[in-house]
């Protein structure tokens, strides 16, 4: 066969070697808006350096050997002791000791702490989306944590540590350690008041030992785990080490580990605790869901971040993809039909960064205003973002064409990756009726919520049309409950169009406002009024190698 037949012409080279965070304007933007002049310098460094090591062939390699060598369970060593250990394709720690030497479990105690890590968590989660899920419940167990003193004095630091190190033995023998959490059981879900996995309290005080089975357990890897069961008094927190003060392994029985859709670097168990599993009380006995509750809201964050992070690389990858691909007399990016739908996508991915980031930036500011905001927005955050990045990622595929869908593009695994934020940490009904809750139980919450997207009253009629209607919407309480998921995403558009038109260019929050507030688009991708600057848009959601 010659030679000639096999000369490639028309593909678009690698999205690679390139920065993932300065790549991003929407990013970059954010962490200028929201962190004090004085952390900028320092930040955007670090971040670069992240965003240069994500955008990199290596870091990428490591990704897609870590899917396509996916965790091992070893329920037992060569002689037959039963050992409960997951074993990770070197790939996976190489990407854990790069996220945690970036700070990314550490934001509970910097200034601009909140701000920078989810910026962080943003550019890894590109690279590689499964390792992200221990770097989440690490991060958002300190909250938990500090609920009891002498817990958090040993434990907080190993947590928030900039060290990796994998392997298990004792938290007063490693420079840092992982925390994963085990709240769900089958026959509840996310009602984890259903729980009935029981706690038997000894003799020394805060000591307690489990019995009970839990269906899902985060990153079964992890140094320890913070558990819900039910003490004399009724559901309670628990801190269950792997590893015992004394160097003795601890009850924890790995049974199998989830065969998932996705997220398939990362391992996910059923465990059991056989009755002599020791664990510490964490907070008051009884009181297990308000423990837990500062863990959750911060791990819905990053559900956020994660769907914002997959929509971005999606979108990243179509733009780049289309620049370069030539069809039809012309390179598809010029293609008014192509570069509507491109715009469209890009619109969805900025919406999802800005919000993101305003979050973040709540975390950091932890005023009695911003905690009221967070109560609120973090649910109608997780509930709209998380939902909208499969359709984002779907379409970015498809803008590839045939080659969208062969697995070497990365484009398959991020559509499998894309479902799993708005399962995680409670799926969309929890979500909507989360808020609804809020509504009901705390008016101070949705103040916080009127305030922020009144700061952009008057600069578009089509925002404050959707305000406006919002508040009819609320003022009829009629059959709420079954209204929750229309209300919830009314919240979160208007929020993101607030947003945008604060921050954005015009040309963004003018596109944004048209299409999802004004009724001036369809129901699938590319559906924009043509008058619109999709150039515009679509030249900024472009990375330049």
């Amino acid at each position: 066969m010659a030679a000639s037949t096999h000369t490639v012409t028309n593909q678009a080279p690698p999205l690679v070697g390139y920065d993932v965070f300065a790549g991003d304007r929407t990013l970059a933007e954010a962490v200028d808006r929201h962190l004090a002049p004085e952390l900028l310098a320092e930040a955007r460094e670090e971040l670069s350096l992240l965003g240069r090591a994500a955008g990199s062939e290596q870091v990428r390699e490591w990704g897609e050997l870590a899917n396509t060598n996916p965790p091992r369970l070893r329920t037992h060593d060569r002689y037959g002791n039963r050992i409960d250990e997951v074993d990770f394709h070197p790939a996976w720690h190489r990407l854990l000791g790069k996220s945690v030497g970036a700070g990314l479990t550490d934001a509970w105690g910097r200034p601009g702490g909140h701000v920078r890590r989810a910026a962080g968590l943003l550019v890894v989660s590109q690279a590689e989306a499964g390792h992200v899920c221990p770097l989440s419940m690490t991060h958002a167990s300190v909250p938990a944590l500090r609920a009891e003193p002498e817990l958090a004095e040993v434990w907080e630091p190993a947590a928030t540590s900039h060290v990796y190190e994998r392997g298990l033995r004792p938290v007063s023998e490693k420079p840092g350690a992982l925390l994963g959490m085990a709240l769900t059981e089958k026959q509840g879900g996310s009602d984890v008041r259903a729980n009935t996995t029981e706690a038997r309290p000894l003799a020394a005080d805060g000591e307690y030992v489990l019995t009970g089975h839990k269906w899902f357990c985060s990153a079964p890897m992890s140094d320890a785990f913070l558990v819900l069961a039910q003490a004399p008094v009724g559901l309670t927190c628990f801190l269950l080490p792997r590893v015992l003060p004394d160097g003795s392994r601890n009850a924890f029985a790995i049974q199998r580990l989830k065969d998932k859709l996705g997220n398939r670097s990362n391992a996910s168990a059923e465990v059991e605790f056989d009755g002599t599993t020791w664990a510490r009380r964490v907070g008051e006995e009884g009181r297990g869901v308000r423990a837990v509750i500062g863990m959750v809201a911060a791990t819905r964050l990053d559900c956020v971040l994660g769907s914002a992070a997959l929509m971005r690389q999606a979108v990243a990858q179509a733009v780049h993809h289309c620049a370069y691909r030539e069809a039809f007399g012309g390179v598809l990016i010029e293609k008014p039909l192509m570069r509507n739908v491109l715009a469209d996508l890009a619109l969805e991915s900025e919406a999802a960064t800005v919000l993101a980031m305003r979050l973040a930036a709540a975390y950091d500011a932890d005023t009695p205003q911003e905690r009221a905001f967070l109560r609120i927005a973090v649910p109608a955050a997780k509930y709209w973002v998380t939902k909208r990045c499969t359709p984002v990622v779907a379409e970015a595929l498809e803008c590839l064409g045939g080659n969208g869908y062969v697995e070497e593009s990365g484009l398959p695994r991020l559509l499998r990756e894309s479902p799993l934020n708005s399962v995680w940490e409670g799926s969309g009904n929890v979500q909507a009726l989360d808020v609804l809750r809020a509504l009901r139980t705390e008016p101070a919450a949705f103040d916080a919520f009127l305030r922020e997207v009144g700061a952009a009253r008057g600069a578009d009629h089509r925002l404050d049309r959707a305000i406006r209607d919002l508040l009819v919407e609320l003022a009829d309480l009629d059959g709420i409950e079954a209204r929750a998921r229309r209300l919830v995403e009314r919240m979160a558009l208007v929020l993101q169009g607030a947003l945008l038109v604060r921050w954005a260019p015009p040309e963004v929050a003018d596109a944004f406002c048209a299409s999802r507030l004004g009724g001036d688009g369809g129901s699938t991708f590319g559906t924009l009024a043509h008058t619109l600057d999709l150039r515009a848009v679509v030249e900024r959601a472009r990375v330049t190698v």
